[in-house]
């Protein structure tokens, strides 16, 4: 069975690909979002001549044909690109077999719990506060993550001390029996994290992300040696030399591969194996309501060090509404991973149909 033909059609920051075999069988998948227009040129360009002809059934093959046909452009757009034929690939064979990519990994689909996750620093303490525990009574959350600190923030926070009263307010407000989360996204240097999770353990807060800037490795390595919270990371790492590095090292006690951002499945399972050889559980990046979560969902009811929630974005993003069907729904602090074959949902024709095309073919 060979790969015949790739489709896309992408709109604003999200992009859909479609890929045919020589048979006739067909699947689904998702370029990572975000700027999905240059990521279907590189796919078309670069991704689709590594592929084409290709057996469809040989994903783990397919995946390194490509990272190593393209090595003179290593770089995330090529694993952006990749994730829209590997995510097909699960799919296609998912409805071949007539089971959820879930049960093809050796899962079965159930409804799995999720933390709600805040993007935003532009609220005041008080506020995020109030709305986490109205999402919590609403929903059933069990878990949220905030942020503290400034992205790329050189230790300085949002504005002058909204860390320090942000996570004790939220605390109180969603009770001591909810866990909590946060995210610095590469806020500090290894003496200020420090510093900050002393004032998180008070917290009982259970989960510090990139605390230090991702690509200072060993940064984040020091704080995960010197502090109680337990240390995640890795959404920004598709390099899988990189990951070999980040698990040996155990720079983080939590790994978080995005599906989206490694280049596919297929290589996002490579990390959480190599994880769980080393005894480290893995919480995946997904942080928006478009197939990064779907693909999340999979995953993490089949492998064996998931760990306790899936993130799930609680934002507006009316840029990901109308994509695919079934929408997922948070009930009683749980989504349920789709059961269908394949990913178990189906794009939205409307939205195709506003799409922008293009096609690579055999021939």
């Amino acid at each position: 069975m060979r790969v015949r033909s790739i489709e896309t059609f992408t709109q604003g920051q999200l992009g859909l690909v479609r890929v045919r075999t020589d048979d006739g069988a067909e699947g689904w998948g998702q370029l990572s979002p975000f700027n999905a227009d240059i990521s279907a040129i590189v796919l078309h360009r670069q991704v689709a001549p590594c592929v084409l002809g290709g057996d469809a059934l040989d994903l783990d093959g397919l995946a390194d044909r490509v990272m190593e046909g393209t090595y003179k452009f290593p770089g995330t757009y090529v694993c952006r690109a990749l994730t829209g034929v590997d995510t097909a690939l699960w799919d296609l064979r998912g409805k071949l077999e007539g089971k959820s990519v879930c049960q093809l990994l050796g899962g079965q689909p159930r409804a799995f719990p999720v933390y709600g996750s805040s993007m935003r620093r532009d609220i005041r303490p008080e506020d995020e506060a109030e709305r986490l525990a109205r999402l919590r009574d609403k929903h059933g959350y069990g878990a949220f993550k905030i942020r503290i600190g400034k992205v790329c923030g050189h230790d300085q926070d949002q504005w002058p001390g909204r860390t320090e009263a942000l996570v004790p307010a939220v605390r109180k407000a969603i009770g001591s029996d909810v866990s909590l989360l946060v995210d610095a996204n590469s806020c500090y240097t290894p003496a200020k994290a420090i510093s900050v999770a002393q004032m998180l353990q008070e917290q009982a807060v259970c989960h510090l992300e990139e605390p230090c800037p991702y690509w200072e490795l060993e940064w984040t390595a020091e704080v995960a040696r010197a502090v109680d919270v337990p240390v995640a990371g890795g959404e920004q790492d598709y390099h899988l030399s990189q990951w070999r590095r980040i698990i040996d090292m155990h720079a983080v006690d939590i790994v978080q591969p995005d599906v989206c951002y490694i280049g596919g499945l297929t290589r996002a399972l490579r990390v959480a194996r190599w994880a769980a050889d080393a005894g480290l559980p893995c919480v995946p990046h997904s942080a928006n309501l478009s197939l990064v979560t779907v693909f999340t969902l999979h995953m993490m009811g089949a492998i064996p060090n998931a760990g306790p929630h899936i993130e799930f974005s609680i934002e507006p993003t009316p840029w990901t509404d109308g994509l695919y069907t079934p929408p997922l729904m948070v009930r009683e602090g749980r989504v349920q991973i789709p059961e269908g074959p394949g990913w178990g949902v189906e794009p939205n024709p409307a939205w195709l149909a506003a799409a922008e095309y293009c096609a690579s073919q055999v021939g």
